[in-house]
């Protein structure tokens, strides 16, 4: 079939050939182009279709349909162009020759705004295409404004492999589209084309392949930007900046001068941040995605959960948060959870990070407990400097920041020493056991947070030795993360200090390691949810609450900022912190309120509070409203 379509174009480029191009036409040399054309065609037309086309077979073409025929024929004549291009070219029949200066002022300059118009048309094309393909396949479901926030905050620490990836894949790809089109575009030359025995006559000149450059261009630019538009959701940019929305002004509750009244013995809070970890783990039949098959990532916190409590959006007992606008990557994960807002991207002159501040204007979790005398500590593997985390923290309470850098610095690993984001969860744990034992000496009441990596992407991270029973690295991660994590706990809760502790479990966000849901066959008919689970919440709190209230709830992760002092014997008025709501009380998340579409696309829109308030100052009583309460 494929040698039939290539013969078939073969033979209508010879007959072209022989009518416009060849000198002499008699029948052998008449018979000679034919045959030139039918071999060179067909054999360049079989290998686009073996190795750019990716179809296997050629010969036995039994699993191909009249469509592929179709298909093919259309290369092969696209092919046969460029064949007799080469063959005039060689022959003397299409020249090329620079054409003389323009004498014209007027032809200049627009022949200088037509390459400058071009070539950032295209080049902006070629970003948003192959920028937003890649950022999709391998992050997953980001959004414009999450590249935007992460571009514009710090990148210390990244792991290499993520550099690499990135030059490899979308920078290379539009270095090099974009270096082929410019050599197009600012090369000058006339095409001479001769006809027969006659002479060589102009056939196209200078100026209109410039036309026709920015004619593409325009084109290019077009097509890339509603790609990027449908991997990564662009009008969510245009409603962050251009459209105004009142709805977190009509909702927000301020955490610094809402009333919180903690019990007169104040609970431990240890809260862990599990890495990209999810509820399509679990087995199948506890809601766990069914192309998992047998293979149960997570059999040890699963037993571990039913010991907690879990909010749940659905009938199950394992369910999670929905997404929400500005949730999903770590920092902004931990952002929802500490302050009860979305993480937007920033809408004016400031950014995250920028002249030592981080929402300035936001009142948090570490400054509640702060104003309640806990000693504060925020450990993770990797630097704190990226996305300017530490730069978070260190303005929002009295927190010590145990980091990658720090444990250079302090000698509990040796300075070049880099094991995928900084250190590995191993000595992770290791560490964490040493600094809680260190905060519940000092007496006071703690409050320790931490983040796991090995599950981040790409591929996880295995120590080696540990088990690796599954075919995927990433699986394999998840495995050992598991079992991890419960072991951790498992000391916590054979410590002194366990009895009056609250421990918050919490995937930060959905995984963004996309190959590995490919592989397991993941489709978007399957929610997602992250994980999430409180173990040893306050008993007075627990006395009065209502089983009722963890089942078919609509929440985002800002609810847990409410519901985590609540989780501690925190008793706040109204019963919402920021927008989130304490999922303890019952009362309606602004999800289950508006619905999850309507909140989500007032949330992303422009909002003076959080623009002019939250991410420049700290000053709220202009813009605050009663609230819904």
């Amino acid at each position: 079939m494929f040698l039939l379509g290539a013969t078939a174009a073969a033979l209508i480029m010879a007959v072209l050939e022989i009518i416009f191009v060849a000198d002499k036409k008699k029948v052998l040399p008449c018979i000679g182009i034919v045959l030139k054309n039918i071999v060179v065609i067909d054999v360049a037309s079989i290998a686009v279709q073996k190795y750019l086309m990716k179809y296997q077979h050629f010969l036995d073409t039994s699993k191909y349909n009249t469509g592929h025929f179709v298909k093919f024929f259309f290369v092969s004549l696209v092919v046969g162009i460029g064949v007799q291009a080469v063959f005039a070219v060689l022959s003397g029949k299409l020249m090329f020759q620079r054409p003389a200066p323009y004498k014209k002022k007027w032809v200049k300059v627009v022949d200088i705004v037509i390459k400058v118009l071009a070539i950032l048309l295209f080049a902006i094309g070629a970003i948003a295409k192959y920028g937003s393909i890649w950022a999709r396949e391998a992050f997953g479901s980001v959004t414009a404004d999450q590249l935007i926030i992460n571009m514009t905050s710090g990148t210390e620490g990244t792991e290499l492999s993520v550099y690499i990836e990135g030059f490899e894949g979308p920078f290379f790809q539009i270095l090099a589209v974009t270096v082929l089109f410019g050599v197009v575009l600012f090369s000058r030359f006339d095409i001479l084309f001769k006809w027969g025995k006659r002479k060589p006559i102009k056939t196209f000149c200078d100026l209109p392949k410039r036309i026709l450059c920015l004619v593409f261009a325009a084109v290019f630019f077009y097509s890339g930007m509603s790609i990027a538009d449908q991997k990564l959701d662009l009008y969510m940019v245009i409603n962050s900046y251009f459209i105004n929305s009142s709805f977190i002004e009509d909702n927000y509750a301020d955490p610094e001068t809402t009333p919180i009244e903690f019990p007169a013995q104040k609970r431990n809070l240890i809260h862990i941040y599990l890495e990209s970890w999810e509820n399509s783990y679990l087995k199948p039949e506890l809601g766990g995605f069914e192309g998992l098959g047998t293979d149960d990532l997570m059999p040890n916190l699963t037993e571990l959960s039913y010991e907690g409590i879990i909010f749940s959006d659905t009938d199950n007992y394992f369910g999670g948060p929905h997404y929400g606008t500005g949730t999903q990557w770590s920092i902004a994960s931990m952002v929802n959870q500490t302050t009860g807002l979305p993480m937007k991207a920033p809408g004016y002159k400031n950014t995250y990070g920028s002249d030592g501040n981080f929402l300035p204007g936001a009142f948090t979790l570490g400054q509640i407990l702060e104003r309640e005398g806990y000693e504060q500590t925020m450990m993770i593997g990797a630097s704190a400097g990226f996305g300017a985390l530490d730069q978070y923290y260190l303005t929002h309470g009295n927190w010590n920041i145990f980091d990658y850098n720090y444990a250079k610095e302090n000698g509990y690993i040796p300075s070049d020493y880099k094991v995928f984001w900084g250190y590995e969860d191993d000595k992770l744990y290791e560490y964490a056991k040493e600094e809680i034992t260190r905060l519940y000496e000092t007496g006071k009441p703690f409050n320790f947070t931490m983040e796991t990596a090995d599950t981040h992407r790409p591929n996880g991270y295995v120590t080696p030795g540990k088990e690796t029973p599954f075919e995927s690295p990433y699986a394999n991660a998840i495995w050992n993360s598991d079992q991890d994590v419960v072991a951790f706990v498992n000391w916590i809760k054979q410590q002194p200090f366990y009895e009056n502790t609250t421990i918050v479990l919490i995937g930060d966000h959905c995984s963004m390691e996309t190959k590995f849901f490919e592989d397991y066959g993941f489709t978007d008919d399957y929610l997602r949810t992250q994980y999430n689970c409180i173990l040893n919440a306050d008993p007075t709190m627990l006395a009065t609450f209502d089983a009722a209230n963890t089942k078919n709830r609509k929440w985002a992760n800002w609810d847990y900022f409410p519901t985590i002092i609540a989780s501690i014997g925190g008793k706040i008025e109204g019963e919402r912190l920021g927008i989130g709501t304490n999922l303890f009380s019952g009362e309606p998340t602004i999800f289950e309120e508006y619905g999850e579409d309507k909140a989500n696309t007032e949330l992303e829109k422009k909002s003076t509070l959080y623009n002019e308030k939250i991410l420049e100052t700290d000053d709220l009583s202009s813009v605050v409203g009663d609230g819904p309460y």
